[in-house]
């Protein structure tokens, strides 16, 4: 038999699996993309094109990241000139003008300019992001606003199923990151609190002099309880453990469920509202938990178990 001529890829490169009509056009064009979804080994998402190229080394082809003029320009120190180019608005980060480059819109001083040869600012956000084109006009909004329109076209890569977000500036993470529009299901009119034991009692007494007045019979108490021997002294209760009682959350587990004091089980209970709303469940495997950027700030790693998440959350309770 033939051992063939030994080219292949994997199905599921940097964390992306491959759909069988983008195989057919990698094969096909050898080249795809931009596609986003791919994951770095540090669990941070990016977007990349993919190209089939001849290595002369292993004297064969092999699949390569291709990430545009704007990663080519940071690798060899080329410098860019925006001169021909028209500022988009000016950087959140430090104020300079924000331009179109390569498959990005970055600030000018965060690639080598002739101006400014050495880059010192990283604000940098993609023209596509989860399969939504993100166009200028919307760039030119949230530069000038801090929020782009409510955009439809977004694709979860863990679920493939589309979602509406604005893109926002996050001055405290220092990045675009995703805002949701406030749910269309407030809470319901109406709805009341349980009574409390002292409302109950009240409420009991209310009725009974209700009912003596309009029947003229007064009503008849319960027989009193037998008094019980005075008990012994209890010993002090212990303090309650971490996350049991109202406890603070760091700075990670606030930008997830809020910074209002609050016990573990709240915590927990908060944290899978936030796990279910944002779709961070393996679709393959509902007990996996895998993290977006504000929750792998509280879990520590990209996916953890389900049964991992009180132990977790305790750290971050105080």
């Amino acid at each position: 038999k033939s051992e063939g001529c030994g080219f292949s890829f994997g199905k599921t490169p940097a964390g992306r699996t491959f759909e069988l009509a983008e195989v057919e056009q990698f094969l096909r064009d050898k080249k795809i993309g931009p596609l986003d979804g791919f994951r770095s080994k540090a669990g941070w998402p990016f977007t990349a094109e993919m190209v089939i190229k001849f290595d002369e080394e292993a004297k064969n082809y092999k699949l390569e990241f291709d990430f545009g003029d704007d990663k080519k320009g940071e690798e060899t120190g080329e410098l860019v000139d925006f001169s021909a180019l028209e500022s988009l608005g000016a950087c959140p980060k430090c104020g300079a003008r924000v331009f179109e480059h390569g498959k990005n819109y970055v600030c000018e001083k965060s690639v080598p300019t002739l101006a400014q040869p050495t880059p010192i600012c990283d604000f940098k956000t993609g023209q596509v992001i989860l399969q939504q084109p993100i166009e200028r006009a919307q760039i030119v909004k949230l530069l000038t606003t801090g929020k782009t329109d409510l955009l439809d076209k977004f694709v979860s890569m863990r679920t493939r199923r589309a979602f509406k977000a604005m893109l926002a500036w996050d001055a405290q993470a220092g990045k675009v990151n995703f805002e949701f529009a406030p749910s269309k299901f407030p809470p319901r009119k109406g709805a009341t609190a349980p009574l409390t034991k002292a409302a109950v009692a009240a409420t009991k007494g209310a009725a009974s002099v209700g009912a003596e007045r309009a029947t003229g019979i007064k009503a008849l108490k319960a027989p009193a309880k037998k008094v019980a021997k005075a008990a012994a002294p209890k010993a002090p209760r212990k303090a309650p453990a971490a996350g049991t009682a109202g406890t603070t959350p760091s700075a990670a587990l606030a930008a997830v469920i809020g910074a209002e004091p609050i016990s573990r089980p709240q915590a927990i209970k908060k944290l899978w509202e936030y796990i279910k709303a944002h779709n961070l469940q393996d679709p393959k495997d509902k007990r996996t938990i895998v993290a977006d950027d504000k929750l792998l700030a509280v879990l520590g790693q990209p996916s953890v178990g389900m049964f991992a998440l009180t132990g977790l959350v305790g750290k971050h309770l105080s």
